[in-house]
């Protein structure tokens, strides 16, 4: 969430990012209600005022029935201004929250189509198996029962590539504990506050992505990015101890309202899946060197896997609400000849920790907001699928890459 005094003091910056992301808010209206409840306030602290001023008359003798009279005149006003103050405070909440964060200068503008390219890396191979039908082959996946217990778009995974999973969680978990991040499994339910103050707002009600519990004031996780950045919700860090890295492991749960259109064969796009997720706290000085080392460890898991991909700076029309700035890697699809999402790392700088009020105090004691920034280390469900479609041997078994072999008990092959 933006502060409303950062919106009025910036608000060319501010429209200029909400358009650019597809975002359709009418700023000037905001800046008219945050006006309203202004003036609403400023009513609401003069009667309460002169208030507190009668009853220090009324004390110590008998009020004189004029004061009594006035008395009772302030209440009712006072009552039905904190109640309009009430409403302006919740609709201007409501559209402060729809506003999302400003991009950084060097995003590139313009849609999806308009995602640059920063790098490139491996060599591109030519041919691949389709993963769902290698997998189903060799019957180490299972929809068909998946979508019999739990809907379409579930599944079992089974043998080999349930072995093949537990090994990529284990090299992608050594990895970050390499880079000094702190492991942590995670609720697979948060709060709509926590949900909110992680900014997944969508562009339109349709995209909503979450699956929410009735009854309770509780969603499952479409991320472990959620539950993290929860973890410091209304602390205040010491500046000597950020910045601060955590490795979420965790369950993800998604509606894939929004995937209309996209690549969903298979394992590639599930209502249910397992990730490993990077995350930071930081100063803010901190946060834009903090999210190249968050790619940089993204890299170094890949190319230790041995997979093509390049690197691109995600235009402002496909970044969502909480990110300034977004690098998507995408792995090369032998089978559908282009590169395909496989993880993502974004600088959300102060907007999610506004939201859930988490804070540093500064060594001479002042107190601000800090950053926070995430990034994808190994999305298990889609890293299967990479690993099908570029390792699979023309005699039907799976070339292990030599990074995955201590956790497949040294297995050269599945």
């Amino acid at each position: 969430m933006l502060d409303v005094k950062f919106i009025r003091e910036n608000l060319g910056l501010v429209e200029k990012s909400t358009r650019e992301k597809g975002y359709k808010v009418d700023i000037k209206k905001l800046v008219e209600l945050d006006d309203t409840r202004k003036k609403v306030l400023a009513d609401v602290e003069a009667l309460r005022a002169r208030r507190n001023e009668i009853s220090g008359k009324m004390k110590g003798g008998k009020p004189s029935q004029e004061l009594i009279n006035e008395g009772k005149v302030i209440k009712e006003e006072l009552s039905e201004k904190e109640e309009a103050l009430e409403k302006a405070e919740r609709e201007l909440n409501g559209m402060v929250k729809k506003v999302p964060n400003i991009i950084f200068d060097d995003v590139p503008l313009g849609g999806e189509e308009c995602s640059v390219e920063i790098k490139k890396w491996g060599k591109n191979h030519k041919t691949g198996v389709d993963h769902l039908d290698y997998a189903t082959s060799r019957d180490w996946v299972d929809f068909e029962r998946g979508a019999k217990v739990a809907g379409a778009k579930f599944y079992y995974l089974k043998d080999g590539l349930a072995l093949l999973e537990n090994a990529l969680l284990q090299y992608g978990l050594s990895k970050v504990l390499e880079h000094g991040f702190t492991f942590m499994t995670v609720p697979d339910m948060v709060s709509s506050r926590v949900l909110e103050g992680c900014g997944f707002s969508p562009r339109t009600s349709e995209q909503s992505d979450e699956y929410y519990i009735e009854g309770e004031d509780l969603a499952m996780i479409a991320t472990a990015e959620m539950p993290l950045t929860g973890y410091h919700m209304d602390e205040i860090i010491d500046e000597d101890k950020l910045p601060l890295f955590y490795a979420g492991y965790s369950a993800c749960f998604r509606k894939e309202a929004g995937a209309y259109g996209k690549y969903t064969r298979g394992l590639f796009r599930v209502h249910q899946f397992n990730k490993l997720e990077m995350y930071a706290f930081c100063l803010p000085e901190q946060s834009k060197e903090i999210h190249e080392k968050i790619l940089a460890i993204e890299e170094e898991i890949w190319q230790g896997l041995g997979v093509p991909y390049h690197i691109i700076n995600i235009a402002a029309g496909d970044l969502g609400a909480p990110a300034a700035k977004k690098y998507d890697m995408e792995y090369w699809s032998p089978v559908n000849q282009k590169y395909q999402e496989i993880t993502s790392c974004s600088n959300c700088t102060d907007f999610q920790a506004r939201s859930c009020n988490v804070r540093v105090r500064r060594k001479d004691g002042t107190v601000e907001f800090v950053h926070t920034l995430n990034g994808t280390a190994i999305p298990l469900a889609r890293a299967l699928v990479v690993m099908m479609e570029n390792f699979a041997t023309p005699d039907g078994k799976l070339k292990v890459p030599e990074v995955l072999r201590p956790y497949l008990g040294g297995k050269e092959e599945l």
